[in-house]
């Protein structure tokens, strides 16, 4: 197996956390490894897809939402025990009243490439306070917490 190759059938089992495509035989031609990399690559970006829908149906169910993307910060990436990615939000609330935000936080590659969307809700903030939440990864993302990037891609407060 060429070394791109296998590079490549490396990558593709980390955007998808597969396993079962983690031994080559010799009779595995490169052909039938690129197939497989194809098709792991495939899920991968069905994935990121799903995640960026479902984000989008989040923020559709929010009426009278304001933009809040300003009050909105992101903390350190980390990895949790589960070998998701995650990072801590923190809305800050300026309306009169108690308000909750929706936030969408996107995980990039160091490229920009999108990895993953997710969307935390931080509920119940004082007026004049902050909350708090953590944004998770809905899968593993390929590389450590410090080849992955995080940032707010939208926030509505209501």
């Amino acid at each position: 197996m060429t070394r791109w190759t296998t590079a490549a059938l490396l990558t593709a089992l980390a955007l998808t956390g597969l396993t079962g495509l983690t031994a080559c035989s010799e009779n595995d031609s490169p052909s039938s490894v690129a197939s497989k990399v194809a098709s792991a690559a495939s899920r991968a970006g069905d994935a990121v897809a799903s995640a960026t829908a479902e984000a989008g149906k989040r923020f559709d169910d929010i009426k009278n939402g304001v933009d809040a993307k300003d009050d909105v910060r992101l903390g350190s990436l980390s990895t949790a025990s589960d070998g998701r990615t995650t990072v801590a939000v923190t809305a800050a609330n300026s309306a009169g009243s108690a308000k909750s935000f929706a936030v969408q936080v996107d995980f990039t590659d160091g490229t920009g490439k999108l990895l993953d969307a997710v969307v935390v809700t931080v509920a119940d903030v004082p007026a004049g306070g902050t909350g708090k939440g953590t944004a998770r990864s809905t899968h593993d993302l390929p590389g450590n917490a410090g080849d992955v990037r995080a940032k707010v891609s939208r926030a509505v407060r209501y």
